[in-house]
């Protein structure tokens, strides 16, 4: 069986995709322990991390150690990678749609949002939790500018430049 090589554009699609995935988990992950340290200094780091864990592995996140706060570190940058890469793949199909960068930046964080709080947490073994408006309104917020707007910078300069293309 031969090997297919890849070509020069999607080897930089890939690049793109793997730094937009590192640069939107880490700015989420910052804006999680800010504003959890805003809220509640008492709440370390770890414990947001365990929390994330606890998706997989319920409440033995909390007691299992440093293996838990891996774990979550890992979760959290394969979410946001995913996040990431289905909205620079699809970004020509919400450009088509809507000429603006920063409305498409909105609409996703919004999309993640719903997706993250209404699907993905509430099948995880976190459960369902009632959501309360002003952590809803700073968890957009969160996901506007760390998700949401990265990635649509990016992929507007990258599909504008005619070096992405949507239908590859």
């Amino acid at each position: 069986m031969a090997v297919k090589s890849i070509s020069p554009s999607q080897s930089k699609t890939i690049i793109t995709i793997f730094g937009l995935g590192f640069l939107t988990g880490t700015l989420d992950g910052i804006a999680a322990v800010l504003w959890s340290y805003i809220t509640n200094p008492k709440i370390k780091p770890n414990i947001i991390f365990e929390f994330i864990a606890s998706g997989v592995f319920g409440r033995a996140a909390f007691t299992s150690g440093s293996q838990m706060v891996v774990a979550g570190v890992f979760f959290h940058y394969f979410i946001a990678f995913l996040f990431s890469a289905v909205f620079y793949l699809l970004y020509g199909k919400f450009d088509k749609l809507i000429r603006n960068k920063y409305l498409i930046a909105v609409l996703y964080g919004i999309i993640v949002w719903l997706v993250m709080n209404l699907i993905v947490v509430p099948l995880s073994k976190i459960g369902f939790h009632p959501i309360k408006f002003e952590a809803a309104l700073i968890g957009l917020i969160i996901l506007i500018v760390c998700i949401g707007l990265p990635v649509a910078l990016i992929a507007d300069k990258k599909y504008w430049a005619g070096k992405f293309s949507p239908k590859k």
